[in-house]
């Protein structure tokens, strides 16, 4: 796909590998939803394709909003051309590689895979609720699917835990 673009999409026999490149922690600022649809949609097109892997580079999968964005008045898609909803749609199965850290929408992103695949060491959750906000791309529908509703209800509950992740999560971010 293109060079500019902090997404990619390689081919290794008949995988599609999208990677993720926004360092430092790959979060979800300009281009990323926007290269992981178009990425998509050029695996979902390509027959020699057969199964997509969304994977991040470095050291985590997708770590969330990258906080730059908050506040600007970008336009939200309408349901339906949201990257969640993309991937979810997609018709061919996509796997998600999760390793360090997959948070809001990172984790977001994962649960709208159609698999995912994590290392023990990968840390997820939701810490927008700490704040106060609703998960904004269908974590709190999807989780409760995934995990059944009493591990959902006690993930958005389980304040601490999140609290100590989001907090190393901002440590590592303001060491880089």
């Amino acid at each position: 796909m293109s060079g500019a673009s902090p997404v990619s999409l390689e081919r290794h026999g008949d995988i599609g590998v999208i990677t993720v490149n926004y360092p430092p922690v790959n979060a979800l600022g300009p281009g990323v939803a926007e290269g992981i649809k178009e990425c998509l949609a050029h695996a979902n097109t390509d027959p020699a394709i057969k199964a997509i892997v969304l994977i991040g580079a470095g050291r985590s999968f997708i770590a969330g909003a990258d906080i730059r964005g908050f506040g600007t008045n970008r336009p939200r898609l309408p349901l339906g051309e949201r990257v969640y909803d993309t991937l979810d749609a997609s018709e061919k199965p996509v796997i998600a590689a999760i390793h360090g850290y997959a948070l809001g929408g990172g984790l977001e992103i994962a649960m709208a895979c159609h698999y995912r695949m994590a290392l023990p060491s990968a840390k997820v959750g939701l810490p927008e609720v700490l704040i106060g906000i609703l998960p904004g791309g269908g974590g709190t529908q999807r989780l409760p699917r995934l995990i059944g509703a009493k591990a959902a209800l006690d993930t958005f509950l389980l304040r601490r835990f999140l609290r100590s992740r989001a907090t190393e999560l901002e440590e590592q971010h303001a060491s880089d």
